[in-house]
Parts: C-alpha cells; sequence; structure tokens
C-alpha cells in the first residue's frame, strides 16, 4: 500500500516540491496551505501526472490554531491513515527590532512556531492511535544563530527545533519517527532576493535531499549537508562583527 502524506504550506515552494517529489514514489498526498486556488491547481497537476494516485486538499492557515484538529481529522478519515506528516507551514519578514511594527513579528510567532506546535500536536494524537507514523517539522539553519533583521523568525525556529527534540525523545519507545530539517538557504518564494545569498539551492534540490533523509529515519538533518552541517557548529561561535556582514 502507498504511503500516505501530508504536507502543510503545500501551496509553493519546498512543501510543493516535496510534493512531487513524494508523488513519483507512488504516494497518496494531502496538500494543506491557505491559498485554496494554488491549492487546486496543484492538486490537479499532480492528479494528471499520476491518475491512479490519491491527491486531495485542505485549505488550513496554521495560525488558526483551533482549526488543525479539525483538519487533520478529515484528512485521516480520507486517507484511511496517515504515515507521514511535514510540518511545513511558515512565513517570514524582515523587521529592525525597534521598529514599532511588533504585528510582523506576532504573525510569524503565530504560524511558524504556534501553527507547527498544532500541526505537530494533532499529527502525534493521529500517529498515536495508529501506533504508528513519522512526523517530520522544517526549521532553519537560524535555529543555530540568530539572523539580524529575523528576529522572530530565527527565534520561531529555534523554539521549533527545541520543541521537535523534545517530541522525539517523547515518542522515541511508541514506533513513532521524528525527523528535524534545517533548510539553508533555499529559492523559494518565501523570501526575496534569496539570489545575493551563498550556498542558495533550487527548491526541487532540496526536497530531494528531503525525501532521502526522511526515508532513512534521520532524526537532525540539515539541507544542504554542505556547508551548513560544518556551520551549524561554528555559526553559534561567530562574533557579531561577522555575523552583520554575511546577513
Amino acid at each position: 500500500m502507498s504511503e500516505k502524506v501530508v504536507i502543510t504550506g503545500a501551496s509553493s515552494g519546498i512543501g510543493a516540491a516535496l510534493a512531487w517529489q513524494y508523488a513519483a514514489k507512488g504516494c497518496d498526498i494531502a496538500l494543506c496551505a491557505r491559498r485554496e486556488d494554488k491549492l487546486q491547481q496543484l492538486c490537479e497537476q499532480l492528479q494528471n501526472q499520476y491518475p491512479h494516485q490519491q491527491f486531495i486538499y485542505e485549505c488550513l492557515d496554521v495560525a488558526q490554531l483551533d482549526t488543525v484538529a479539525d483538519v487533520f481529522g478529515r484528512l485521516k478519515s480520507r486517507l484511511g491513515q496517515l504515515d507521514i506528516v511535514i510540518a511545513n507551514a511558515g512565513i517570514t519578514d524582515v523587521r529592525p527590532t525597534g521598529n514599532g511594527q511588533l504585528d510582523k513579528d506576532i504573525r510569524i510567532i503565530n504560524t511558524n512556531l504556534l501553527g507547527a506546535i498544532a500541526t505537530i500536536d494533532a499529527a502525534v494524537a493521529i500517529f498515536r492511535e495508529q501506533k504508528k507514523g513519522h512526523l517530520v517539522g522544517i526549521s532553519s539553519f537560524s535555529a543555530f544563530r540568530g539572523i539580524p533583521g529575523s528576529a522572530a523568525y530565527s527565534s520561531s525556529k529555534a523554539a521549533l527545533t527545541n520543541y521537535l527534540q523534545a517530541v522525539s525523545t517523547e515518542l522515541f519507545t511508541k514506533n513513532i519517527k521524528v525527523t528535524c530539517i534545517h533548510p539553508g538557504f533555499i529559492n523559494t518564494d518565501i523570501s526575496d532576493n534569496m539570489e545575493k545569498f551563498p550556498f542558495v539551492i533550487e527548491a526541487d534540490k532540496a526536497a530531494k535531499a528531503m525525501i532521502k533523509a526522511i526515508a532513512k529515519g534521520k532524526k537532525d538533518v540539515t539541507v544542504p549537508s554542505w556547508p551548513w552541517a560544518i556551520l551549524k557548529g561554528v555559526m553559534p561561535k561567530l562574533p557579531d562583527s561577522v555575523i552583520s556582514k554575511v546577513f
């Protein structure tokens, strides 16, 4: 039986790239995101390409915390079971601290952290009932070192990484796997001017690496591995003067 995969933030970027890669592997996929037109279009494209598989979608804004569990309940009913859930939904924004636009930071924390926690909680509840499952959280390399101008984004991802570590330990004996992925610079529509940053890769290449790591059951992953696996240990030790020049 084909694996049943749920992806949040699936309408574009890494989420859409993951959907295409998993579809090519014969999986049935549930797509979740805020933009219904994009979801419907992607779902139809996947169905046309892979007519013998199941592709469904549900509109979901993970920041609407009280709606997440209901959506996942419906997805489980429609797919029969959930094998892999990828908490990918996320947003970013640049805000110099002290400029008075606190609403930007609140929106980021609500989506990237609280929305991810709601997603994780809903998925794990189903996994516990099934007695199996694989939870994947998309964090960021900025979890290793806060990025100037992106304090809220960086802190949301650092907190998500910590949360997933705790969940992984909690579920260690429950036949539920947990993978935390820390992408580096991925060329998606979540951020503008990505070409100015070093080591940028395309979303489809990132998705292939992610799926490979998920299949191997890895707990902690950097994508791409080089140079971020090395920088993971180096970045927290770099002085502010260096970080401010790079970013």
